[in-house]
C-alpha cells in the first residue's frame, strides 16, 4: 500500500459513508458517482479492505467500514477545521440556495445588490426551480412555496401569498364597469399547479353557476402574469410578490375580491452546513427582509 492516501478519497468515504449512497455523496462533493466509486475502490485497495456492501441500487458499511469511519472521521472532522481556519482569511465562504424562479426574479435578484454590499466575504450559488419541481443538487437553504410547515428541522416562516384577477390596462379599460360578465367572454389563466384556483376565487366571490368557456394553464408564474400583461386574458396573480407587476402599471386588478390560501413561503436550512456563521448572517438577512412582507 503507498505510503500516503490521498485525502479526496478519505473524503469520499466519509461522506459516502454518511449518505449510504455514491450519488448522494456526488451531489455533496459535486462530483460524479463514477467518481467517489472509484476514489473509494482506489481506498479500499491501499487498505486491503472492503469498506462497503455494493447491492444493485444500494451500498451498506461492512463491520471493518464502520470501525474504520469511526476512526477517520474525526481526523477528517478536525483537518478540515484547520484548512478552514487558515484559508477564511484569504477565500470567501460560499452558500448554495435554492427557490422558486418567480421569488427570484420579483423579490430576490432585485436585493440581491443590498446584500452583496453588506456582506462581500460571503459568495451566493443561486439555483431556481419551478414550482412542481425539485433542486438537481442539495442546498445550504431552500426558500419553498408550499400550504403547509415542510417537513424540516430548520424551518422559518416568510409570509402568505393570496391570489387576485389581474389583466392588462386594455382589458381592465373594456370590462371594469361590466362585473362578473368578463369571466365568460375571455380566458382564464393560472398557474397548472393551481388548476383549481379560480373555482375557488368564484366560490369566494359568491359567484353562482361559475361556467368559465376557456381556461389556460401553464408551467411557470412569471408566464401566467406575462400571459395576462400581453392581454391574453385574466390571471389569477400571487401577491404581495407581484407588487412591481402592479406599480409600473403593466397588470391592474380587475376585481375587488381576492382568493386568500393556505400558500406560505419558507426558508428550510439544512443542518449539516459548514459555514455556520455564514448561514446565520444569510438567514437573519432574509428573515429581516422577507419576513411579514407586504
Amino acid at each position: 500500500m503507498p505510503a500516503l492516501t490521498p485525502i479526496r478519497g478519505l473524503r469520499s468515504f466519509c461522506v459516502a459513508a454518511q449518505c449510504l449512497s455514491f450519488k448522494k455523496a456526488a451531489a455533496h462533493l459535486y462530483l460524479t458517482p463514477s467518481a467517489i466509486s472509484h476514489q473509494v475502490k482506489q481506498l479500499e485497495e491501499q487498505l486491503g479492505l472492503n469498506l462497503f456492501e455494493r447491492q444493485t441500487r444500494s451500498i451498506e458499511l461492512t463491520q471493518v467500514g464502520k470501525q474504520f469511519y469511526k476512526s477517520i472521521w474525526p481526523i477528517m472532522s478536525e483537518l478540515e477545521s484547520t484548512i478552514n481556519e487558515f484559508t477564511q482569511t484569504k477565500e470567501n465562504t460560499t452558500l448554495s440556495i435554492s427557490m422558486p424562479e418567480f421569488f427570484a426574479s420579483e423579490l430576490f435578484v432585485p436585493r440581491l445588490s443590498e446584500w452583496a454590499e453588506l456582506n462581500t466575504e460571503i459568495n451566493l450559488q443561486l439555483e431556481t426551480v419551478k414550482s412542481d419541481q425539485t433542486a438537481t443538487r442539495p442546498s445550504d437553504l431552500s426558500i419553498v412555496l408550499s400550504n403547509g410547515i415542510p417537513s424540516a428541522n430548520v424551518v422559518h416562516d416568510l409570509f402568505p401569498l393570496r391570489y387576485v384577477p389581474a389583466c392588462n390596462q386594455t382589458i381592465a379599460q373594456k370590462w371594469s364597469h361590466r362585473g362578473y360578465e368578463v369571466l365568460d367572454a375571455i380566458p382564464l389563466i393560472l398557474h397548472q399547479a393551481r388548476p383549481w384556483a379560480w373555482h375557488q376565487w368564484a366560490d369566494r366571490a359568491m359567484i353562482n353557476d361559475f361556467d368559465p368557456s376557456q381556461i389556460i394553464l401553464l408551467d411557470s408564474m412569471f408566464a401566467v402574469a406575462r400571459a395576462a400583461q400581453k392581454g391574453m386574458g385574466i390571471a389569477l396573480i400571487p401577491m404581495p410578490i407581484s407588487t412591481s407587476w402592479f406599480e409600473d402599471e403593466l397588470l391592474f386588478k380587475l376585481f375587488d375580491e381576492d382568493l386568500a390560501t393556505n400558500d406560505r413561503y419558507f426558508l428550510v436550512q439544512n443542518e449539516e452546513v459548514q459555514h455556520q456563521q455564514a448561514l446565520s448572517t444569510f438567514v437573519n438577512w432574509v428573515k429581516k427582509t422577507y419576513e411579514n412582507y407586504g
